[in-house]
């Protein structure tokens, strides 16, 4: 169990530096597909806040996927040396990618879409579009999210218990 909660503090923190690479660095709009239709009405086309912006948000993009791999390498790793059974690897990959989802939802939509001055600090055109009202914009999104986790995470299971047994 000590694992999973580790994985899934690896994957939290690789999420948010996610959004913080891709919001306050990289600044592409096609990078925010999930972003509410609102706020991407508000938000302009721009070019590099400073000289470098988007590398040093491609560096923090690419340490935030090398935490998601590490978190479910380790998840892996731990399993087989444990000898994992399939239900044992689906329980610990639903249990992350739940705990991901979780995350999403009350650190991401309601704190810092909702409650926070997160996105009106690096688009201050956000400001008055974005608070509480927004909450719960995607929840088609989290309920697809956590139909789909199920079948991928059995696969997961599946292929680590074929591969490690």
């Amino acid at each position: 169990m000590v694992i999973t909660m580790i994985s899934i503090l690896m994957i939290m923190l690789g999420y948010f530096l996610m959004l913080y690479g891709a919001v306050g660095f990289i600044q592409d709009k096609r990078l925010f597909s999930s972003a509410p239709k609102e706020n991407l009405a508000v938000i302009p086309d721009r070019k590099e806040r400073f000289k470098g912006a988007h590398v040093i948000g491609w560096v923090i993009v690419a340490i935030a996927v090398l935490l998601f791999i590490g978190a479910f390498a380790l998840g892996i790793w731990d399993g087989a040396r444990k000898d994992f059974e399939a239900l044992q690897y689906f329980a610990r990959f639903l249990i992350m990618l739940y705990g991901m989802e979780i995350y999403d939802i009350f650190f991401f939509d309601w704190y810092l879409l909702c409650r926070s001055n997160f996105f009106p600090h690096f688009y201050p055109e956000t400001k008055g579009v974005v608070g509480p009202q927004m909450f719960g914009y995607n929840k088609k999104a989290h309920i697809t999210h956590f139909i789909v986790y199920i079948p991928v995470c059995a696969a997961l299971a599946l292929c680590c218990e074929m591969l490690f047994s």
